[in-house]
């Protein structure tokens, strides 16, 4: 499930943002894949929030989206959670 939610959110390359112990953190909380990657792009999200929206060095200038990104991704994987049935017909109890 870590795996899954690391593949999700992006945080694939080491250093991780996030310890294990910090996206299964997530996953009690939550309680599913998508809804702990959701807290877990929030999360993220926030840390990048300290920065700067713009930057400009010189004449080079930049803008940050990483943020809006990141909080549309987790809108969407809540999206898709509220969607989704706790179970289908096809299975058994």
């Amino acid at each position: 499930m870590i795996a899954k939610i690391r593949l999700l959110i992006g945080d694939r390359t080491v250093p991780y943002q996030f310890e294990d112990a910090d996206l299964q953190s997530f996953l009690d909380d939550e309680g599913t894949v998508n809804l702990a990657s959701a807290k877990a792009l929030e999360a993220w999200a926030a840390a990048y929030a300290k920065n700067p929206s713009t930057e400009k060095i010189g004449d080079y200038s930049y803008g940050q989206t990483t943020t809006k990104d990141m909080l549309a991704l987790a809108k969407q994987l809540r999206e898709t959670d509220a969607e989704t049935p706790a179970m289908t017909w096809a299975e058994l109890d």
